[in-house]
């Protein structure tokens, strides 16, 4: 054809992105991974802490380390044990670095508060519990924009939006799965949602109007696992298989659903590739389960659509993989992504970078990006209301706020019907402090008074040493 004869190369800036693994001592050894077989990614990051789902015994459990606490993780180490089942997805607040929320296999979601200073103890006491899936959870995703709305997904085939202030269901989608649901995400201002399903069907989803607004059966011909992200304009990008197995990738247009924009077959492997996609660069990465690699293309507007950029190769296969937001990153360094790369003891980070010679803030690297302020409140979005993340400069980089209180405010059902028999006093206590909280801090009393105590005792045992220790060469 004579389309080969300009054969030009593409210009861009991101022809030269670069991977590279974290030096041995930057990386988190001797964290038992899960081994629950389940798609998810079993890691989240923001720019305080890495999660990473953890095996264990009887109920579920996932650790939380500071960033800065690389090297090996002490086996005492508290983790987060509120669920009775297995831990199955966590997904970090985008607009609170200390709310995590977590999906299990005993059909709750919990809400976390993580304290800056690393805890003395396990932390079992939830902020929140939200209960209404009558099966196990795989999916949980918050709201890009919107304060405290978060999503979660389930064996049910049934999708809930909850208002996490107040622990109350905002709406849940029930009459539109018929198998089980593959993953869920977000468009970029929150108005929409894509999800894949066993039943071979991609669906864009209006939550509010809870209405199926798109959708298309086979995207890829393959029985194996679809996924599905909105990128850029509100296309939709896809992974999955032929019917050859080999696994493909996709590229939708929503008015035109029938006709993909660019399909590509990659290789021949099982793994369900994982998309990440940063809207700033345009960038999608492609991680595979099992696989020992990171692809990565970028999405344009000129044909072929998705073009190649490279392959970050490692020896070792990853268990999941957690993904760094933006304002997380290295802008000094150039570093335009930063993965998290589970392996079966271990988190290895890998940064990403396009190398530049100047020192100067590179701006087109870093246009404005999503910050940690939330551009509506929960009710706003359920009545109708969109809006775009607010932005916010990376040129002197990221400083993560302080620790922020989540409150969980439950309406009252008295307030609806007076109380029957006569009123009692209201004590002087906060009503909003339940007993467990109470008997949590009146322990972590008790284990501090043990500890000054041993301290008390040692610091005397080593003063009477001392002081033989001197009389003795008198």
């Amino acid at each position: 054809p004579p389309a080969m004869s300009r054969r030009v190369v593409r210009q861009s800036k991101f022809r030269h992105v670069f991977g590279q693994p974290v030096k041995a001592d930057q990386m988190y050894e001797d964290i038992r991974v899960s081994k629950v077989t389940c798609d998810s990614s079993f890691c989240a990051v923001n720019p305080k802490f890495v999660a990473i789902i953890v095996e264990s015994g009887g109920g579920g459990a996932f650790i939380v380390l500071p960033l800065a606490k690389t090297g090996r993780v002490d086996k005492n180490h508290p983790l987060v044990t509120g669920h009775t089942a297995p831990v199955l997805d966590i997904d970090w607040c985008p607009h609170n670095d200390n709310v995590i929320a977590s999906a299990s296999e005993d059909t709750t979601v919990m809400v976390w508060q993580i304290p800056d200073y690393v805890p003395v103890r396990n932390i079992t006491e939830p902020v929140v519990t939200l209960e209404g899936h009558s099966k196990r959870v795989s999916i949980i995703s918050w709201h890009p924009t919107a304060r405290n709305v978060l999503l979660s997904a389930g064996c049910d085939n049934l999708v809930i939006l909850w208002n996490v202030g107040t622990g109350e269901m905002l709406l849940a989608l029930d009459d539109m799965h018929t198998d089980l649901i593959y993953n869920v995400g977000w468009n970029r201002n929150g108005s929409l949602l894509v999800t894949t399903c066993k039943d071979k069907k991609v669906r864009v989803i209006d939550p509010r109007k809870q209405q199926i607004i798109a959708e298309k059966t086979k995207p890829h011909d393959g029985t194996r696992p679809i996924r599905a992200i909105f990128v850029a304009d509100g296309k939709i990008f896809t992974t999955g298989f032929s019917r050859m197995s080999e696994r493909q990738l996709g590229l939708w247009d929503l008015n035109n659903f029938e006709e993909p924009i660019a399909l590509q077959e990659m290789d021949t492997s099982n793994g369900v590739l994982l998309p990440f996609y940063d809207a700033d660069s345009s960038i999608v990465y492609l991680c595979g389960k099992g696989d020992s690699s990171i692809r990565y293309f970028e999405i344009t507007d000129e044909a072929p659509y998705v073009h190649y950029l490279n392959t970050y190769s490692s020896k070792e296969p990853q268990r999941g993989m957690g993904f760094m937001p933006k304002r997380g990153l290295d802008v000094s360094k150039c570093e335009i992504a930063r993965f998290f790369k589970l392996h079966e003891r271990k988190c290895e980070p890998i940064v990403m970078t396009v190398p530049r010679k100047s020192d100067l803030f590179q701006d087109d690297l870093y246009p404005d990006t999503p910050g940690p302020e939330p551009a509506l409140e929960a009710d706003e979005w359920l009545s109708g209301k969109d809006a775009e993340p607010i932005l916010i400069s990376l040129r002197d980089g990221y400083v993560p706020i302080k620790n922020r209180e989540l409150k969980v405010v439950k309406k009252n059902i008295l307030d609806s019907k007076p109380p029957p028999g006569p009123r009692r006093s209201h004590s002087t206590c906060d009503s909003d402090f339940s007993q467990p909280a109470l008997e949590e801090v009146l322990e972590e009393i008790r284990a501090l008074k043990e500890m000054v105590q041993a301290q008390e005792k040692r610091i005397c045992d080593l003063e009477n040493k001392l002081c033989q220790f001197t009389n003795g060469t008198d």
